[in-house]
């Protein structure tokens, strides 16, 4: 049996620290910049600082355009690995969002026509950020407990749905500029004081399933809910994301610690190649659970409830 590689598109947003921890590697995307140029970008704030990023792209959120790494770019990144004598588990962001699925899939049947003893799987998170960064760093525990890229591959394909997004986001309007949102959804993103509740569905795309009036409202309902949702917390490592809400995730933090004791609570920017499509406002926590239902409907329930609970 071969040893395996992981390499993840850059949407994963895994910075270099914990890239180096769990040995995961990162294809760059693409950036394009207000003023017409493009960069290819990796996780991390090496190309933008992140109080100027945020400041434009509240400013012209619309002069900012985000791009895949293409085939050409998928098929150099496979060959270095099978060169290495490696197969390769390629990760993706959702193919509801993005084109990388389908770039690298055809990257994987060219370098297999080129090099037959390779072996190239690649799996569509039906993720994005931190909850497919969450299931890249699954697939390397997969790895170092000895699975091989079969059986790693096929646990990634079982288990997508049951990675969760559990948080809010401040301002839908700028959701909806970027055409993931309706406008009439995106009104009530902007009321004082409501926060839309987010979780994924099974595009893997973010879906507001309720909204709450006010922080200490939100934080309540969203602890009920991962307490419903999620399975093993205390083993569990959870990411909180945060695009210009640190004081907010530092709190949701220590809710999520004091409440279910996980191994551990990380607090995650979110990059420029996601942030561009969420803007500022996002407070989320992700983590593995139950799986979720197809139509959300088992999760708008969960917070139904728990609304109706607390106005008894």
């Amino acid at each position: 049996m071969r040893n395996f590689a992981i390499i993840c598109d850059a949407t994963c947003d895994l910075g270099e620290e914990l890239r180096k921890e769990y040995d995961i590697r990162v294809i760059a995307g693409h950036v394009k910049l207000p003023d017409g140029s493009e960069k290819k970008t990796m996780p991390g704030w090496n190309d933008f600082t992140k109080e100027e990023f945020y400041a434009e792209l509240k400013a012209a959120p619309n002069s900012f355009t985000t791009s895949p790494a293409n085939v050409a770019e998928f098929s150099e990144a496979f060959e270095a690995i099978v060169k290495e004598g490696l197969d390769v588990l390629c990760m993706t962001i959702s193919s509801g969002i993005s084109g990388a699925f389908s770039f690298a899939s055809e990257a994987a049947k060219l370098i297999a026509n080129k090099y037959p003893e390779a072996k190239i799987v690649c799996v569509d998170s039906l993720r994005f950020g931190p909850g497919f960064g969450l299931m890249a760093i699954r697939a390397s525990s997969l790895r170092a407990e000895g699975k091989s890229l079969s059986e790693a591959a096929a646990w990634l394909e079982e288990n997508k749905n049951r990675y969760h997004q559990a948080g809010w986001l401040d301002d839908l309007s700028f959701v909806a500029k970027k055409g993931r949102l309706t406008h009439a959804k995106a009104f009530f993103g902007t009321l004082a004081g409501v926060k839309p509740i987010g979780e994924f569905d099974y595009n893997g795309l973010t879906t507001v399933i309720g909204k709450v009036k006010g922080a200490k409202t939100a934080y309540a309902t969203l602890l009920d809910y991962i307490e419903k949702t999620g399975e093993d917390l205390s083993n569990q490592t959870v990411f909180i994301a945060q695009t210009n809400r640190q004081k907010e995730a530092e709190e949701y933090k220590r809710l999520i610690e004091e409440k279910f004791h996980p191994k551990a609570v990380i607090i995650k920017d979110v990059y420029p190649l996601c942030a561009i499509n969420i803007g500022p406002g996002l407070m989320a926590a992700y983590y593995a659970g139950k799986p979720i239902s197809a139509d959300l409907s088992a999760e708008r329930k969960i917070l139904e409830d728990f609304a109706g609970g607390t106005k008894k």
